[in-house]
């Protein structure tokens, strides 16, 4: 049972902080834009080649190719890849529905699998399964900013030669041991909107690999399917997915700040455990001994979620659903073949969860605001 709040607040938190992050930014902005504007460098430009640079460098891979979205950097992944007609790639239904359509974009045919109760993301067991001989990739997603069971996943892919693209899109900073989301598979796809980690003024996106092969082919698919050094010749059925270079500059500036954005968010994370422990609710789970996530969303789980994110709004508290409901039940996708039931763990995960406000530069005073009121409503 929920206890509702007694009046409104008008004083609204919100679930992310936008408008905070460009008050501390703003000057070295507009620079950035003022230069580049001054320049006329809009497209494939040198703050596009050094933002690439820069993001594989963080990633610890031996190439970043920017494109135009989170979208698309994991639908080019996936056909650097090899998936597209009459091949089968395997992902989650607990995820942004991005992720689906991605595959989608290809060609290839989607296949869900479960998740694992206490980790939300791939189950390595319920993978294993739905392997077979059209599976062209597989596709962990790194939900909520902890990275998926990578260890488990490469060791049932890697004896059947099945690459591993992983969904980075929530996880930019990530790590598993000593290496970042984007170096741990095959390939790596990020998102660069605005509520991400690192995130643009807009759409962005980037596919992060070591393989020469993957990002020579990513590299003309977003430009129109054109050969190296001649924008004239188009080797393959591309597009237009360039990433644009006043968004790789402030991705510049803001990739600067993301270890300690994201050690902020650690921190939220934190007290929010040590605020909410012992009431009737699921915490997002601890980091593993080898990992470090970057709470790219604070994710509850409790039987009650409809009432008590009602509670919350009356409090003032911006509260999110992050997600609903998975994509196997989405009416865009009933063709795969998918009914309640199939995926008993992402169905119940849709029901419970709620994303409560993080963002960098929330104070302690906003962070104790939520779990008091967290704790009102939940107390009998």
């Amino acid at each position: 049972m929920v206890r509702r709040a007694a009046t409104v607040v008008s004083d609204a938190l919100p679930l992310f902080d936008l408008a905070r992050r460009w008050s501390l930014e703003r000057e070295d902005a507009l620079a950035a834009f003022e230069r580049i504007a001054s320049a006329g460098a809009f497209s494939l430009g040198k703050d596009l080649a050094a933002f690439e640079a820069e993001f594989a460098a963080f990633c610890g891979t031996a190439h970043c190719v920017g494109v135009a979205n989170g979208t698309v950097a994991l639908e080019l992944a996936l056909r650097g890849c090899g998936a597209g007609p009459g091949s089968e790639v395997v992902t989650v239904a607990h995820t942004f529905v991005a992720t689906v359509e991605a595959i989608a974009a290809t060609g290839a045919t989607p296949v869900l699998v479960d998740i694992d109760a206490a980790t939300r993301t791939l189950d390595p067991a319920a993978l294993e399964a739905a392997l077979g001989p059209r599976t062209t990739a597989v596709v962990p997603v790194h939900l909520y900013g902890r990275p998926a069971d990578m260890a488990a996943i490469r060791a049932i892919c890697a004896p059947r030669g099945v690459p591993v693209v992983e969904d980075a899109a929530q996880a930019h900073g990530a790590r598993l041991g000593e290496r970042r989301a984007g170096a741990l598979g095959t390939a790596g796809s990020f998102s660069f909107y605005p509520t991400k980690n690192l995130g643009a003024m807009g759409d962005g996106g980037a596919v992060t690999t070591d393989d020469d092969e993957i990002a020579a082919l990513v590299r003309s698919l977003r430009h129109h399917g054109s050969a190296p050094g001649d924008a004239n010749r188009h080797v393959y059925a591309g597009g237009t997915e360039r990433l644009d270079n006043l968004q790789a500059a402030l991705l510049r500036l803001r990739l600067r700040l993301l270890d300690d954005e994201n050690a902020q968010r650690r921190a939220i994370a934190d007290r929010y455990r040590a605020g909410l422990r012992g009431l009737p609710l699921t915490l997002p789970p601890e980091d593993a001994s080898d990992m470090t996530s970057v709470s790219h969303l604070f994710v509850i789980e409790t039987d009650h979620r409809d009432a008590l994110r009602a509670a919350l709004a009356e409090d003032g508290i911006a509260t999110g659903v992050h997600y609903p409901t998975p994509v196997h039940m989405q009416p865009a996708w009933r063709h795969l073949g998918y009914g309640p039931g199939d995926l008993p763990t992402s169905e119940r995960a849709a029901r419970r969860v709620l994303s409560l406000p993080i963002f960098p530069g929330m104070d302690n005073a906003e962070v104790e605001r939520v779990c008091a009121a967290v704790q009102r409503a939940l107390t009998i």
